[in-house]
C-alpha cells in the first residue's frame, strides 16, 4: 500500500479508498458531481468569539481555539458562511443521503436554524458527553462537558436512509444505542502532535467517527467531509471500507492527514460485516418454504406449549378449525390476539421436538446470502 501522493491541483490521491481535496469547501463541493455523495459529517468553525486569551488560575494560557479559521467578523458573517457551505453540501448529497454537523453552544443552534431553512429534515440530536472535559477554569459557568451533533435527512420526504440500528445495538451489548454518547476527547497517542503542541485545537476522538459512519452507513459508501482538518473522518472511513472525500483549506492539516492516512490499514471483507438490520434483510415468505421443500403440506405446526395447532395448506396459508389464513393472522386468531408474529408463535416437529419455524427463514436466507457473497465496492 502506498502513501497519498499530492497532485498539482491540490488533490491527494488515496484511491481506491479515498481522496482529499486542497480549497475552499464550498468551492470544492460545488466542483463534485450532484447527488454524488451518501453521507456528510461536518465540523465547521465554532466560532466561539473568544476575544482575549484565556487562563488558568495560575495564569498559564490555555491552549484553545484561537486560530484565524474560528473568527468570523460577527454573527451575520458566520450565518452566511454557514448558508454557503450547507447549500452546497446538499447539493452533493443522494436522494437517501443523510448530514451530521456537530457543535458547540456557540453554533449549533444557529446552524439548526440554517439547516431548517434549507429543507433538511432533523433524525435525532445526539449529545456527545465528554468523559474528561475541559475545567472551567475561571469557575463562572458550569463546565463545557458536550457537544451536540445534529443527524439530519436532506428532505422532510425522503423515503428512505441509512441506519444501522442492530449493529448500534451489538456495538451497545444489545441494549438500544441512545442519543446521549460517553466518550473521551482526542487524548493520549491519537492526538497527533506538531512541535510538542496539539497538531489541530479541535481533532475529534475516532471513537465519534466510528458511531457516525458506522450508524448511518454502508460499506462503499461514500463519506464527505468539507473541513477534513487532520482527517479523522478519512482514517475511520478507511477502516470501515467506505470510500472518503476530504476538503481541507489548511495545508498544514492536509500534510498532517496525508501521513496520517497512508498508514492506516483498510477493513477486510468479514471484519466489516456487521450485524444487519431486520428490516434489511430479505423477505421470506412462508410459501417458499414449502416450495423448497423444508415444510410439506398437510403438515401441522404448534405453539410452543402444544395449547394451539394448524395445518399447513398448498399455498402456503394454515387452517385451525374454522380459521384460516395466513401464519399471522391464523396465530391472532387462535389466541383471540389482535396481533401475532406468525414467525415466532409456529413450531415444527422433529425428531419429537419442536422447533421454530424461523430456523427454516434463516436457512433460506444463509442460502441466499451465500449465492451473493459480501463484498465491498473498493472500485
Amino acid at each position: 500500500m502506498g502513501e497519498s501522493v499530492p497532485g498539482d491541483d491540490g488533490v491527494y490521491d488515496d484511491r481506491p479508498f479515498g481522496r482529499f481535496l486542497i480549497g475552499d469547501c464550498v468551492e470544492r463541493m460545488n466542483a463534485l458531481a450532484e447527488g454524488s455523495v451518501d453521507l456528510v459529517f461536518a465540523d465547521p468553525p465554532y466560532n466561539l468569539q473568544l476575544g482575549e486569551g484565556l487562563r488558568r488560575p495560575n495564569h498559564t494560557l490555555v491552549d484553545g481555539v484561537a486560530d484565524d479559521w474560528d473568527k468570523f467578523d460577527d454573527f451575520a458573517a458566520y450565518d452566511a458562511f454557514t448558508r454557503a457551505w450547507l447549500t452546497a453540501a446538499r447539493r452533493v448529497l443522494k436522494d437517501d443521503g443523510a448530514l451530521w454537523v456537530i457543535g458547540s453552544y456557540h453554533n449549533i443552534f444557529r446552524i439548526g436554524t440554517v439547516l431548517q431553512d434549507l429543507g433538511f429534515w432533523m433524525l435525532n440530536d445526539v449529545i456527545w458527553r465528554k468523559t474528561n472535559p475541559m475545567p472551567n477554569f475561571r469557575g463562572k459557568r458550569f463546565t463545557n462537558a458536550h457537544e451536540t451533533l445534529i443527524w439530519c435527512a436532506k428532505s422532510r420526504d425522503q423515503k428512505r436512509y441509512t441506519f444501522n440500528y442492530d449493529a448500534m445495538k451489538a456495538l451497545n451489548e444489545d441494549l438500544q444505542m441512545r442519543s446521549d454518547w460517553l466518550l473521551p476527547i482526542c487524548n493520549g497517542p491519537e492526538r497527533l502532535q506538531r512541535d510538542g503542541k496539539k497538531a489541530h485545537a479541535t481533532q475529534k476522538p475516532e471513537a465519534l467517527l466510528y458511531r457516525v459512519i458506522l450508524s448511518t452507513s454502508q460499506v462503499g459508501d461514500t463519506v464527505l467531509d468539507p473541513f477534513f482538518g487532520t482527517g479523522t473522518t478519512g482514517a475511520v472511513a478507511k477502516r470501515l471500507g467506505r470510500h472518503y472525500i476530504g476538503i481541507e483549506r489548511e495545508a498544514a492539516y492536509a500534510d498532517l492527514a496525508r501521513e496520517r492516512l497512508s498508514r492506516i490499514r483498510p477493513g477486510q471483507d468479514i471484519a466489516l460485516a456487521t450485524t444487519p438490520s431486520k428490516r434489511n434483510l430479505p423477505r421470506v415468505p412462508f410459501g417458499s418454504l414449502i416450495e423448497r421443500g423444508l415444510i410439506e403440506p398437510g403438515m401441522v405446526l404448534y405453539d410452543h406449549k402444544r395449547q394451539h395447532s394448524a395445518r399447513v395448506r398448498a399455498d402456503g396459508s394454515l387452517v385451525a378449525g374454522q380459521v384460516s389464513g395466513s401464519i399471522h393472522r391464523v396465530g391472532a386468531e387462535v389466541q383471540g390476539a389482535p396481533a401475532c408474529n406468525g414467525w415466532a408463535f409456529w413450531f415444527f416437529e422433529a425428531d419429537g421436538r419442536l422447533l421454530p419455524i424461523d430456523l427454516l427463514r434463516q436457512q433460506v436466507r444463509a442460502e441466499m446470502a451465500a449465492a451473493a457473497p459480501f463484498r465491498p465496492d473498493h472500485s
